[in-house]
């Protein structure tokens, strides 16, 4: 029996291997060695129109060094993904370049090179072999914290210091539950306003809220005229924005003391950011490129102070810039300010009066007198609005006062002179 079982494997390890069998399909033989399996809507297809053949294999396909050549050879024009600001980040570049750039040229690449698109994949989930088409979960891995993106489900940063990093976690960081977005709300996803068709071609959103929405002419706000010709829709209906007002970049050489003074979040290296004071109400408001009144946010109001050896060189808390930029919160509500928020408001177009001040900026080695003063400070896409043109918004015409009764009746439910009960 011993020699009959001998025999037998002998006979096996000489007969000759049969190969993987093709794919029916393409004639490919690349399942001789590898075992993936295609799923989703690339199942069918095969592995050569992607990955090339065995004299020219291309292990990731889907690349922006060579510009994904074989994702676009079926999906036309995609292409242009790779010249948008989400892969170039040219804007961030030269702003980095201006500011922090000058005191650490390396600054860019070690500290803010983790949210930009390097291929199809960073939005498309399933690694390639099971490819999907992008959900929330890929546009929240870049878009979030101070930037605009977790706002829409409600997601606000914390403050830095550690004792108030608690509760839930959403990519790694906690965060500060707000209201969200009334389309969030009702199930709509960043795909439903910002199609991949629309960021190539350029374009920041596939739609506008007047493509879906009328405004109601019933509702007193819709029917002035100004509001119409000057606003934005999201002026008046974005509920909340996050923004940040003093950010901080602080560099210790040697300064080990000092360093460990700084129990906060953000620790690269040598850098440790912290934020003076982060916000989580109405933005302020500022002309965007259009010419309409839009909300407006830091972007940002830094500074900078360099320690060695334990002690400061040269100026602490150095202001490096003072810039705003006109946005879009993605915090949508039905409900809007009332008329007082912004008309006779000043601090909401950054003219806040000394008399009213609470932060006493400048007494705290800063170099602005107030946040809310434009003095010093600059939009970046926009203009601030004309003095004048605030003060007058300001007058109590017979016109605001009937619109401003009229309001409260609406919120009230009253339509005589006694109150409800």
């Amino acid at each position: 029996m011993r020699w009959m079982m001998l025999c037998i494997a002998a006979c096996l390890l000489a007969a000759p291997v049969a190969p993987w069998p093709a794919d029916a399909a393409t004639g490919e033989n690349c399942r001789v060695c590898h075992r993936d399996v295609l799923t989703g809507p690339h199942a069918g297809i095969g592995c050569s129109p992607c990955h090339g053949d065995d004299r020219a294999t291309v292990r990731n396909p889907a690349l922006v060094a060579d510009r994904a050549a074989r994702c676009v050879a079926c999906h036309r024009g995609y292409d242009r993904l790779f010249d948008h600001p989400m892969t170039t980040r040219s804007a961030e570049r030269r702003f980095v370049a201006d500011t922090l750039g000058r005191a650490d040229g390396a600054f860019f690449r070690n500290q803010c090179g983790g949210c930009h698109v390097t291929g199809c994949l960073d939005c498309h989930p399933g690694g390639g072999h099971a490819l999907a088409r992008p959900r929330d979960a890929q546009c929240l891995s870049c878009h979030r914290g101070y930037f605009v993106g977790t706002d829409y489900h409600g997601r606000a940063p914390r403050e830095d210091a550690l004792r108030y990093q608690r509760g839930e976690l959403a990519n790694g960081e906690t965060f500060l539950p707000m209201l969200p977005d009334v389309h969030a709300e009702a199930g709509m996803g960043c795909a439903d306003c910002h199609s991949m068709a629309s960021l190539a071609a350029g374009k920041r959103t596939a739609k506008r809220c007047t493509d879906c929405h009328t405004p109601d002419p019933r509702v007193v706000e819709h029917r002035i005229a100004a509001h119409q010709d000057r606003l934005e829709c999201v002026a008046c209906h974005a509920a909340w924005a996050p923004q940040e007002y003093g950010t901080f970049w602080l560099r210790f050489t040697n300064s080990p003391r000092l360093q460990s003074r700084f129990q906060v979040v953000t620790r690269q290296d040598d850098w440790v950011k912290s934020a003076y004071l982060k916000r989580q109400d109405a933005p302020p408001l500022a002309l965007n490129e259009a010419g309409r009144v839009s909300p407006a946010r830091p972007q940002f109001i830094l500074y900078h102070s360099d320690f060695r050896n334990e002690r400061v060189v040269g100026q602490e808390n150095r202001l490096l810039a003072a810039r705003w930029k006109t946005f879009a919160p993605h915090t949508i509500r039905r409900e809007t300010v009332m008329c007082d928020g912004c008309h006779d408001n000043p601090r909401r177009f950054l003219l806040e009066p000394p008399h009213e001040r609470i932060y006493r900026t400048r007494a705290d080695g800063l170099s602005l007198d107030s946040f809310w003063d434009r003095t010093g400070q600059r939009i970046a896409n926009g203009t601030f609005m004309e003095p004048e043109r605030v003060r007058r918004m300001g007058v109590r015409t017979p016109e605001y006062t009937k619109g401003y009764l009229e309001r409260w009746r609406d919120l009230t439910g009253d339509a005589g002179g006694s109150s409800r009960r």
